[in-house]
């Protein structure tokens, strides 16, 4: 998943240098990420019965990809090893919630 969202991310690049003149941020991609994340509570109320929308179920999918897209990105432009930290971010949640 990580390489086929940095070949998109590239593809955004080429598009938004040739567009305004340089790409994005990565501030700009996290602020674009928050609104992103903001479509996604929307979303989720739907789930709930607040907003229902007839595609509900595709949108909510849709949204969740670009938000994870969007992790993957950032993480890239960190240097992050996401698979390394999940991995030990959920070995420590499960010995913290063995402890109890």
């Amino acid at each position: 998943m990580q390489e086929r969202a940095r070949e998109i991310r590239t593809r955004y690049a080429e598009v938004e240098a040739s567009t305004y003149g340089r790409s994005w941020t990565t501030e700009e991609i996290m602020l674009g990420f928050l609104g992103d994340v903001g479509d996604l509570a929307k979303l989720v109320q739907g789930k709930a019965g607040v907003r229902p929308r007839d595609d509900l179920d595709e949108a909510l999918a849709h949204e969740l990809a670009d938000c994870l897209w969007s992790v993957l990105t950032l993480a890239n432009a960190y240097d992050v090893d996401l698979v390394g930290a999940f991995t030990s971010t959920m070995d420590e949640l499960d010995e913290a919630l063995s402890e109890g």
